[in-house]
């Protein structure tokens, strides 16, 4: 008489709609170090306003609001609002450093145009 086992299922983690580079990750955490009390984790956003229409927004946390998905990324929470969602979907956060400039640079394959000045765009 044979007996066949199954290998036990794993939840897999849902995977999140955009992507925080190591270096996002390590540079959001420097400057969370800083805050006095440490916030719970990093809200991202796209709140309406410059010149093409959307902007994206970036701020400390202290806990999830009632309509936010909160991903993590290294034990780092991320929040984001359930509108903010459907603009950031495939988005990946980067920061970078040159001789010019530091900063989060957005790389979302939604945005069709952009302004002159760099900080806001349109979908």
């Amino acid at each position: 008489m044979a007996t066949t086992t199954t290998a036990p299922t794993q939840e897999t983690e849902k995977k999140a709609p955009l992507l925080l580079t190591p270096q996002a990750i390590a540079k959001v955490r420097e400057i969370m170090a800083t805050q006095d009390p440490l916030p719970a984790g990093l809200r991202i956003g796209v709140v309406g306003g410059g010149c093409s229409g959307f902007q994206y927004s970036m701020a400390f946390e202290n806990q999830a609001g009632m309509m936010d998905k909160v991903f993590n990324f290294d034990d780092l929470k991320l929040f984001v609002d359930a509108t903010s969602l459907m603009y950031l979907n495939g988005c990946t956060v980067d920061y970078v450093e040159t001789l010019e400039a530091a900063g989060f640079k957005f790389e979302n394959p939604q945005v069709k145009s952009t302004c002159g000045c760099g900080s806001s765009f349109s979908v």
